[in-house]
């Protein structure tokens, strides 16, 4: 076999290029031109020589300089693959040739780290990389290695087929689809010996991300069979980094395909995950960083599935489901329970991620409400309802990804769930030892337990429960009247009982946002980050609880304090963007929602008091600051990081993450969290409807009774023609007058409403100039309503003219026919008459006897030979007189010496029948 190459002349064609990409990276250092030499002088001794031993030792000396030095990698990719290469097959018998060859490969793909140099300097490795799998020949050839007795080759072909996904994904992907049984022979590695089973599920792993089609091939080869057969060889939970891959792989396959899903369920069912998920109960200190991360791999395989697949397909809520029921059934919800409520031994990223589930399994899905409102959690004599101790969570934790995780479960138990918000809100009433904080919580109701959070803060000033607690309590009243009615009716003593009085609620819920929000007005250059979200979470739940309840707006406003509150906290600039219009939308649905008719608490007061404090295009301009605030985290929902090797040690570690994200932003995660897209959509819906209503009220007049003038009575000795003719001209005075007003409500509210957004107005502007610019805004009106009437009525006009013109055509065409109507009936008269005439005749002679018809004819017969008789005597007559004109003429001409029979030739034939030819003839000629 010839394996001679002509070194020289690739040395020749890319020694120039590898020098010149060597100078490039690396400058003109005299070491990287030694170690190019080196590696030049080992590929020859490997291509051209003769001895095995000695191209055996220059491949081993070539991988330990590729290794070693990003220059020698360099080089290497500059003239060492088609030698390599060819090694790999025309040399397969010499496996320790071929084993030299793929680790130098191997060695060549693997990124080597220096101190020196600039960090965005070319990386020979991933340059390599590139060049290797520009070809599918080299992948194939790669491939067909795998199925080499050889465990080194196998093992180092895994390797290198590794490395190159690390910086040719996409190339390598489309290459292995390309090659038949690619896929298959990657998956026949997973019975392999251990060694290169572990390397070949890291492979399929990368192979598998955001690939459709190598995902469909891989579930076709049974992959979910090998897969918890290796989790379950390895301990379920208790494995290691491989329990993670497989775990990785399995996601990678169910996270965008329901039809993967379903095969799933179908073929393994959900038996061996609820495996990896089974801890037993008090295991303290058995959390290691591996199984932690193995947990965390299981419980994002649950989530997927109770997500159902992308949104896109059309299948997504049926299949979700089928696995909300079929988990369900596993009794998975005890071990979720166990995983994040019970073990606060737990990591926290662990426990976050299992109360997600929860939420996730439970919502809209009635038998599994049902389940988790009935659950009872810890042991005995310690045993208290999961509602409860998931209430508990929120309100103690001391991390705050924990509370919005928490929180989520409440958001789908109460999704959709008139009834399950109706059994919690049931429960909210003033317990008889709530003020005994030491007493267990644990022996209170679920609605005591809540409500001694929202009102207990304005004494021990633990504002941040109040907060959490009001989010609580925006979910258990949202888009339900009856709830938000029943809690409405709470009365709570004031803070002073010795004055015998009560409060709603209501008012004790926005006394609590007044004392979060002068804490964080007084210390707004220090406060911490944590109270940034508390006066949004509770402003929330006054938004929540005042849409489609005019009884909740009559209760706030019953105290003109809160109304003043809401103004000032809309209005002051010490607040951030997203309270002021979390404030605006208040006070909107104060405006939209109001059905009061008490003067200084109607709509109208309302209006007037934002208009008079805030003015409306300030007010107008925080609902686009609100928008514009809550952009950022409703387009760029912060999802959990895909668990892979590389995001494994900092997933498992949530509470750093946590604080990384707090310093990036100066908005917190919480609010991007609780203020989801669906919140946001709620948001924009009602602040439209704000517009147009405010927009209304400034349109049209107060539906109060007037003071009747004194000019209206009637005067002494006052005729009642003169006094009814008085009367007539103030009341058109005042209709002109009220007309004007309106005309200029609305149109301001108008404008202001369009450019609410544009420019903040200034407030201390003249009061002159605005009635100055609202008159020519009016005229303008007026004189655009004016050119608007004369097109109308042009338009009508022509319409008119044409509609007549119409008509007119119409009468005549209509005399027409009358006049030839009336012709016909003359004649048809005149022919009955004529006829009636015959037949009278008819009738007098009724004895006369018919002609006799052949005698006439016979008579008609004599008398027309009579006349032709006469007539050819006529013509002979003619004749015989023309025939002596000819005879004298013929003397004539004969005396004068003419030729008269040659005169006389062929004058017949001028009056001669023509013959048949000559009839062709013409015929033609026509």
């Amino acid at each position: 076999m010839d394996r001679s190459i002509n070194f020289r002349g690739i040395a020749g064609s890319a020694g120039n290029i590898m020098q010149g990409m060597g100078k490039f990276v690396f400058g003109n250092e005299g070491p990287e031109s030694k170690e190019d030499s080196y590696v030049e002088r080992y590929l020859d001794r490997i291509s051209n020589g003769t001895i095995p031993d000695d191209r055996r030792s220059a491949m081993t000396e070539l991988q330990s300089l590729v290794a070693e030095s990003r220059s020698a990698q360099m080089s290497f990719g500059a003239m060492g693959f088609p030698i390599l290469l060819n090694v790999l097959k025309e040399d397969r018998e010499d496996v320790e040739l071929v084993r030299g060859a793929l680790e130098t490969f191997v060695s060549a793909l693997t990124p080597i780290e220096t101190s020196q140099g600039p960090k965005t300097e070319v990386q020979p490795a991933s340059m390599n990389s590139d060049l290797l799998s520009r070809e599918t020949e080299n992948i194939s050839l790669l491939l067909s290695l795998l199925s080499e007795e050889d465990f080194y080759v196998r093992y180092y072909t895994i390797q290198l087929l590794t490395a190159l996904l690390t910086n040719s994904l996409k190339r390598l992907q489309e290459a292995i689809l390309l090659i038949p049984r690619g896929i298959t022979v990657l998956m026949d590695m997973l019975m392999d010996r251990e060694v290169i089973r572990n390397e070949a599920l890291l492979l399929l792993t990368y192979l598998t991300r955001d690939a459709e089609e190598i995902q469909k091939i891989v579930v076709f080869e049974g992959v979910f069979e090998k897969i918890f057969s290796i989790i379950r060889e390895e301990g379920y939970s208790d494995g290691g980094v491989v329990v993670q891959d497989c775990l990785e792989l399995l996601n990678n396959l169910i996270r965008h395909s329901s039809s993967n899903q379903m095969l799933l369920k179908e073929t393994m069912g959900f038996d061996p995950l609820i495996s990896i998920l089974k801890i037993r109960r008090g295991s303290a200190f058995n959390f290691t960083q591996q199984k932690t991360v193995n947990l965390l791999g299981a419980l994002n395989t649950v989530e997927l599935l109770l997500t159902g697949g992308p949104s896109s397909e059309s299948g997504k809520d049926a299949n979700k489901n089928a696995n909300q029921a079929a988990l369900a059934q596993k009794n998975i919800l005890d071990h979720l329970l166990l995983l994040g409520v019970e073990s606060q031994w737990a990591p926290v990223a662990l426990r976050c991620m299992a109360l997600r589930c929860i939420g996730n399994l439970v919502l809209r899905n009635p038998q599994n409400l049902d389940s988790l409102a009935k659950k009872q959690v810890g042991e005995e004599p310690h045993v208290q309802p999961a509602l409860n101790a998931i209430l508990s969570i929120i309100l103690r934790t001391s991390i705050a990804q924990e509370f919005v995780a928490a929180d989520f479960v409440f958001k789908c138990f109460c999704e959709k769930n008139p009834n399950g918000q109706a059994l919690l809100a049931s429960t909210i009433a003033p317990h008889p030892n709530q003020g005994d904080t030491h007493r267990a919580a644990s022996d209170m109701p679920f609605g005591s337990i809540l409500l001694q959070a929202l009102v207990s803060s304005d004494v021990n000033e633990d504002m941040e429960a109040c907060c959490r607690a009001s989010s609580v309590l925006s979910h258990i009243i949202n888009d339900n009247l009856q709830s938000k009615d029943r809690v409405l009716q709470i009365q709570l003593e004031t803070p002073t009982p010795s004055l015998g009085r009560t409060e709603p609620l209501l008012h004790r819920i926005v006394t609590c946002l007044s004392i979060a929000a002068s804490a964080d007005g007084e210390n707004n250059q220090s406060s911490h980050l944590e109270e940034s979200y508390i006066q949004p979470v509770i402003l929330r739940l006054l938004i929540v609880w005042l849409v489609d309840c005019s009884n909740a707006v009559n209760c706030l406003l019953e105290s003109a304090v809160h109304l003043n509150y809401i103004i000032e906290l809309a209005s002051s600039k010490r607040y951030t963007a997203c309270v002021h219009g979390l404030a605006a939308v208040v006070l909107g649905a104060c405006v939209l929602y109001n059905a009061s008719r008490e003067k200084g608490r109607d709509a109208f007061a309302v209006a007037d008091a934002i208009s008079q404090k805030i003015g409306l295009t300030t007010y107008f301009l925080r609902f686009d600051e609100l928008r514009k605030s809550l952009a950022h985290p409703s387009s760029k929902q912060r999802h959990r990081k895909e668990l892979s090797r590389s995001s494994a040690n900092s997933m498992s570690d949530f509470q750093e993450i946590e604080e990384d994200e707090t310093n990036k932003d100066d908005q917190h995660p919480v609010l991007s969290e609780i203020f989801d897209s669906q919140f946001v959509n709620f948001l924009n819906k009602l602040e439209s409807d704000i517009r147009e209503n405010i927009m209304d009220i400034f349109s049209r007049t107060k539906t109060a009774t007037a003071v009747l003038p004194a000019e209206l009575e009637q005067k002494n000795g006052e005729v009642d023609g003169e006094y009814i003719k008085r009367l007539k001209s103030f009341v058109e005075k005042q209709c002109n007058e009220m007309q004007d007003l309106l005309a200029r409500n609305a149109m301001l509210a108008e404008e202001f409403v369009k450019t609410g957004g544009s420019n903040t107005a200034d407030t201390s502007q003249k009061p002159s100039s605005g009635r100055e610019r609202v008159q020519m805004e009016a005229l303008r009106q007026e004189l655009e309503g004016a050119k608007r009437q004369i097109e109308s009525l042009k338009t009508e006009k022509s319409q008119i003219e044409a509609e007549a013109n119409h008509q007119r055509n119409l009468a005549v065409k209509m005399e027409s026919d009358l006049k030839s109507l009336s012709d016909a009936y003359n004649s048809l008269e005149q022919a009955n008459y004529r006829l009636d005439a015959e037949v009278k005749t008819l009738r007098q002679g009724g004895g006369v006897p018919y002609p006799d018809v052949e005698a006439i004819k016979a008579q008609a017969k004599e008398e027309a030979e009579k006349d032709s008789e006469a007539e050819l005597n006529d013509l002979l007559v003619c004749l015989g007189q023309e025939q002596s004109k000819v005879e004298k003429l013929s003397a004539r001409l004969a005396e004068l010496g003419e030729d008269v029979d040659a005169l006389l030739q062929g004058i017949g034939d001028d009056t001669a029948i023509p013959d048949d030819d000559d009839e062709d003839e013409d015929e033609d000629d026509e």
